[in-house]
């Protein structure tokens, strides 16, 4: 019986195990097409499967918590493969994927729960200078 204890999850916060969602983007088809993954992140090693109007797939790559750096291969089953490369941050993890040279586009997946990080707004408020008041309709004086 061996005494090797089997890696842990990963603990940095920029690569948590468990579902994902995000999208990626296609010159072709224009708009954000949205996928659901369920990512592990082990020792380096980033495995899981997913879904999207392509079909479902399996993921299969490496990670680095050093500068963040991620890459993978998503394999639709029965169909083609598609090679990411990008960057975790506390926002998830964005970059660029391809096809070969066939087809290219970016990506943005982030960990289920977290708002669409690419949808912030701001919003703000003012006090008016005057009061409603003192405000007169415009025209009032002509």
């Amino acid at each position: 019986m061996s005494t090797e204890k089997a890696p842990c999850l990963e603990t940095d916060p920029r690569f948590p195990s468990g579902p994902w969602t995000g999208f990626f983007l296609h010159k072709e088809f224009p708009g954000k097409h949205l996928m659901e993954l369920r990512l592990t992140f082990q020792a380096g090693v980033l495995k899981g499967e997913g879904r999207d109007w392509v079909g479902n797939f399996l993921v299969s790559g490496r990670y680095d918590v050093g500068d963040g750096k991620c890459h993978w291969t998503k394999k639709y089953l029965g169909k083609h493969d598609v090679f990411y490369k990008g960057y975790g941050e506390n926002k998830g993890i964005w970059g660029v994927w391809e096809i070969g040279d066939l087809a290219r586009g970016g990506f943005h997946i982030w960990p289920e729960g977290l708002a669409d990080p690419t949808n912030e707004h701001l919003v703000e408020e003012a006090d008016l200078p005057v009061s409603e008041e003192e405000l007169v309709e415009a025209g009032a004086f002509f």
